[in-house]
């Protein structure tokens, strides 16, 4: 049986320290369709890349953490 995305998003803020980058960006790659505003589809789009781009783990997360909120307000309906 598959996670849900919801699930998943659960998953993800209280598991944030033991979850890895990857996971993170992925299911922020999957939520971003969802904003209503392209600007925010746009800023998100930029800011994966930008994480992608970084080749320090530590640091990725730190980026990852400063997102959290877009995890959610997609929770919350957007």
């Amino acid at each position: 049986m598959s996670v849900s995305l919801e699930n998943k998003i659960h998953q993800i803020i209280n598991d944030f320290e033991i979850s890895s980058s990857e996971q993170f960006l992925e299911i922020l790659g999957q939520i971003k369709p969802f904003f209503k505003n392209p600007l925010i589809s746009e800023y998100l789009q930029g800011k994966i890349q930008k994480i992608l781009d970084i080749s320090d783990e530590v640091e990725k997360k730190k980026q990852c953490k400063a997102l959290m909120p877009y995890l959610d307000w997609y929770l919350q309906g957007l």
